[in-house]
């Protein structure tokens, strides 16, 4: 098991806090769930072709999730600390996924199994509430994204991922900031310096 700074009770405690109220003995099924993973930097959490069958609660580093376009990688998602990260489509087809999620940052891990998840959520309306909630969040944040690139300018793309992501400006390689805002990179350094310029 690796050696983890917080403990699997510490992780279902902050589970609980952030998505459901629970009963000690519902955190002792949510704690029972719990995979610990520990991965090196540049390691592939999940790798193209693979099938995505958990639902990865990173406790510490930062990891991005990508995918290949015209010989390209082009980036998806980024989290650090306290964020969930899936491959939610091929969770949920139970097929291979197009995506790679890779850590940036050597990064530790509690995953939780969906099978395991799933059978334990029918025995507890809480972890049931829990499961839910994560989900929604994972589709609101794909949905605002969409909105972002859609609607939003290129400095307000960036000034808003400042606001609500400080530590992945702070720690994310810039390259991969620039494909997350759909911009090149000498794109993101004039937005950056715009920005500072006005502050």
């Amino acid at each position: 098991m690796p050696n983890l700074s917080l403990t699997p009770r510490d992780v279902a405690r902050e589970l609980a806090r952030r998505y459901s109220t629970m009963t000690h003995d519902e955190l002792d099924i949510l704690e029972s769930v719990l995979v610990p993973m520990k991965f090196a930097k540049g390691e592939r959490i999940l790798d193209e072709g693979q099938t995505c069958e958990h639902i990865y609660w990173i406790v510490k580093g930062l990891a991005r999730q990508f995918y290949f376009k015209n010989g390209k990688e082009l980036t998806e998602y980024m989290a650090t600390e306290n964020t969930v990260m899936m491959s939610i489509e091929s969770l949920f087809m139970e097929k291979p996924t197009t995506q790679v999620i890779q850590a940036l940052e050597p990064t530790v891990i509690y995953a939780l199994p969906k099978k395991e998840l799933e059978a334990v959520a029918m025995r507890s309306v809480n972890i049931q509430i829990l499961y839910r909630k994560i989900l929604e969040e994972s589709l609101i944040i794909s949905q605002q994204r969409a909105d972002m690139l859609r609607f939003e300018s290129a400095q307000d793309r960036y000034q808003k991922l400042v606001k609500s992501c400080p530590q992945l400006v702070l720690r994310a390689p810039l390259v991969y900031i620039a494909s997350y805002l759909q911009m090149t990179p000498e794109t993101l350094s004039r937005v950056r310096t715009a920005v500072l310029l006005n502050t």
